[in-house]
């Protein structure tokens, strides 16, 4: 049974509302100074835009360590027959792999790595554990969309996700451009809070995976926040990274083109913010969705090249 207070109700009436985030964004207190590897004036832009871009964050020889092993991970049977391992819904081809911290040394070594989840800790101002991780992969043509979403509805929903003490930092695998599919962002609509219509089934996370139905904003509020703060997508080269707040509102369009998009994604969630009991009051989701064992990612004392980790 649920004990902690439901700040953010969502599923739970017949009308969607857009209510006002009740947390921060940059959790470190006025005054303090976070030590990171980001600046001042990258914490005040990410604050309020809820989102930064870093470009060429890591070098090219890193990201083909990173595209070998995804490539090695998808030609293994043993992967692909895991529950972690989701596929389009319509081609087959594999949409999204689970839990690659585990599955993977490398991508665990990756999840560590200073640039990224030190820029976790200085964000969240505390040690921070990995929520989920996962790679969603778009092969050229093939690629199938991800509707408009705030991932912290759905975690708070249906995982227990008490705060807004999370975000996504997303590693370009490939050069994201504006034709293949890139994460568009909605800037600012972070500060806002859209609740969802609609009591989630059980295990509706075997059909969400693929193509999801509960926990979607409704089109008036989607437009509601575009109107307000526009809609941009970062695209860059192979290497750069996006972080993003846990409420964020953003999806990506299918990819139309012959240029395949890959990224990969390390969902850090505060210590201080461990999951409760889902407020949906249904069993908690598989472990490789939402993690339950909340140890800190540990700190690496130098920034390691991801190829010699």
């Amino acid at each position: 049974m649920q004990t902690v207070p439901d700040s953010y109700p969502s599923r739970v009436t017949d009308r969607p509302t857009i209510t006002l985030r009740q947390d921060p964004v940059v959790w470190s207190q006025p005054g303090q100074k976070a030590t990171g590897p980001l600046t001042e004036y990258q914490l005040k832009s990410y604050a309020e835009q809820g989102f930064l871009f870093l470009p060429d964050l890591f070098a090219a020889s890193e990201v083909e360590t990173l595209t070998g092993e995804i490539r090695r991970l998808g030609e293994d049977p043993a992967i692909t027959a895991r529950p972690e391992c989701i596929t389009e819904p319509r081609s087959g081809d594999i949409r999204s792999l689970f839990s690659v911290h585990e599955l993977s040394d490398v991508f665990g070594r990756l999840a560590s790595h200073p640039k990224l989840a030190g820029a976790a800790r200085q964000i969240l101002a505390s040690d921070v554990y990995i929520h989920q991780s996962r790679v969603n992969l778009k092969p050229g043509f093939r690629g199938e969309a991800f509707y408009w979403h705030s991932d912290f509805e759905t975690w708070h929903v249906e995982d227990g996700m008490p705060r807004m003490r999370a975000l996504s930092i997303s590693l370009l695998l490939t050069d994201n451009n504006a034709f293949n599919g890139p994460l568009m962002v909605v800037p600012g609509s972070h500060m806002k809070f859209i609740s969802c219509v609609g009591k989630t089934p059980e295990n509706h996370y075997q059909q969400s995976l693929k193509r999801q139905e509960y926990g979607v904003p409704d089109e008036e509020s989607i437009a509601h926040c575009i109107q307000d703060g526009g809609l941009t997508a970062p695209t860059g080269k192979a290497g750069s990274v996006l972080i993003f707040d846990c409420n964020t509102l953003h999806g990506s369009n299918a990819n139309m083109t012959p240029w395949p998009r890959s990224n990969v994604f390390f969902v850090y969630n505060s210590v201080l913010n461990a999951l409760t009991s889902p407020y949906s009051g249904q069993q908690p989701r598989p472990k490789f969705i939402a993690n339950r064992h909340f140890d800190p990612v540990p700190a690496q004392q130098a920034f390691e090249t991801v190829s010699t980790m």
